[in-house]
């Protein structure tokens, strides 16, 4: 049985040495002032610290990486979040969207900032200055029913609203 551990020990050390040559790209693109949320609403600086603090790392196309991501496993989890947020919503590419697909999200981000789904547990125990205080959660929610007022207002509201999952993202 020590043998067995023995090995098993020495495969695992193996096996984590290797892995660490394996890096996820980071997501650092340039942005597109064109296509970011701010080039088509306004985003006040209090609003722009809280989605930097809290939300871009994840949902931008710029992410900042701490020393940690530099040791696999770790990176590869981190890399999987951030593809995944990007997926649900890209504030660098917002303004892209349609506008079924930009109101839907920032109900989804009301929805989620409400009941304290986002940011993540899982990234604000990691990133402890993420957490949103009281005060920038309903500043967050007043500027994301901004939009939708400011989608409403331009819009059709039954060509904006609808049952069913959000559409696709072109």
């Amino acid at each position: 049985m020590k043998k067995f551990l023995k090995i098993f020990g020495w495969i695992l050390l193996i096996a984590f040495i290797g892995i660490q040559f394996f890096r996820p790209a980071k997501n650092l693109q340039e942005e597109i002032a064109a296509n970011h949320i701010s080039a088509k609403f306004p985003v006040p600086d209090d609003v722009k610290s809280i989605l930097e603090k809290g939300c871009y790392d994840c949902h931008s196309n710029t992410s900042s990486y701490p020393w940690y991501f530099n040791i696999q496993p770790v990176g590869i989890w981190m890399n999987k979040h951030i593809v995944d947020g990007k997926k649900e919503l890209n504030f660098s590419e917002y303004a892209d969207k349609k506008p079924r697909f930009q109101y839907r999200k920032m109900e989804e981000v009301i929805k989620q900032v409400k009941e304290g789904e986002m940011p993540l547990n899982s990234y604000t125990w990691m990133h402890g200055g993420a957490k949103l205080t009281t005060d920038e959660k309903n500043k967050l929610l007043d500027w994301a029913k901004s939009i939708m007022d400011t989608l409403e207002a331009h819009y059709p509201i039954d060509s904006l609203k609808r049952k069913g999952p959000p559409p696709p993202q072109k």
